[in-house]
């Protein structure tokens, strides 16, 4: 069940890392986790529910979410999916305005050395 499952992982509240979905399975590692490590070099530590307006905005910015990709088991991600985004990506997207909300108990402690942790937690759904 998504949210429950921890890792040894720490989360940016400082406790072990949730799930942050599994049905579309999320995470670099597709662990449902938003787990980082050394290869993960776009960092994919937080855990948003995608919006239309994030989605729009991510594929003008170069990163298409939102169409299928089946060559790589993509379906594509729609509003109210839960995905580990890039913790750039999300900065650039509170930075415009555009930020989806997110769940702290599984973004992941890296994303505290790219995004304003205070607009996280404005953004937070689980707080």
């Amino acid at each position: 069940m998504d949210g429950f499952t921890e890792t040894e992982q720490l989360n940016v509240l400082g406790e072990r890392l949730r799930t942050c979905c599994t049905s579309p399975v999320t995470g670099f590692y597709r662990t449902g986790c938003c787990e980082v490590g050394g290869d993960d070099v776009g960092v994919h530590a937080v855990c948003a529910i995608m919006t239309d307006e994030f989605l729009e905005f991510s594929k003008a910015a170069g990163n298409d979410l939102s169409t299928p990709m089946p060559q790589y088991g993509f379906a594509g991600l729609k509003a109210g999916d839960q995905w580990c985004l890039c913790a750039p990506r999300w900065q650039e997207a509170f930075e415009e305005g555009k930020a989806p909300q997110v769940k702290l108990h599984s973004t992941h402690m890296a994303a505290t050395e790219f995004c304003d942790v205070e607009g996280l937690r404005a953004h937070a759904i689980d707080l």
